[in-house]
């Protein structure tokens, strides 16, 4: 039997941690879902070994203490050998946010939608590895 997905969220606001654990769960109960309010939080449980490495980490950009991109640049590091897709999800929807998470090598940078609806059909597209679609759909460009 396959182990089920792993997934981190790492957010400081705690509506959208929550938003994103019930759109997972209802997209797959079986889901292994890991949370973490903040980098700073992320980073040390990799260090500590406490967790291993995700399938998927969903990173928030705009943070305080840590940002999305020194969290970002700290994962690959500690990650440098592992399959993670780390993907950025966030309120931004700056383009040099976006070119900055690619060049730091984030897989995919999403903005938050509006709706719980909307989060969860981003989140399954994602799962199901359908995230080639909904960058080029995102963005505009293909990748």
């Amino acid at each position: 039997m396959t182990r089920p997905q792993q997934i981190m969220i790492i957010d400081d606001d705690a509506d959208d941690r929550i938003f994103f654990q019930e759109a997972i769960n209802n997209i797959s109960p079986v889901i292994e879902t890991h949370v973490c309010d903040s980098g700073i939080q992320a980073i040390a449980m990799f260090q500590e070994n406490k967790i291993p490495a995700p399938d998927y980490i969903f990173l928030d950009f705009n943070m305080p203490l840590m940002n999305g991109r020194e969290c970002l640049i700290e994962l690959k590091k500690i990650l440098q050998h592992q399959l993670t897709n780390i993907v950025i999800l966030s309120t931004s929807d700056m383009k040099e946010d976006m070119e900055d998470a690619m060049r730091l090598g984030a897989k995919l940078f999403l903005t938050k939608p509006n709706t719980f609806q909307e989060l969860c059909t981003m989140l399954k597209g994602v799962l199901e590895g359908r995230w080639h679609k909904i960058f080029s759909n995102s963005t505009g460009t293909e990748k």
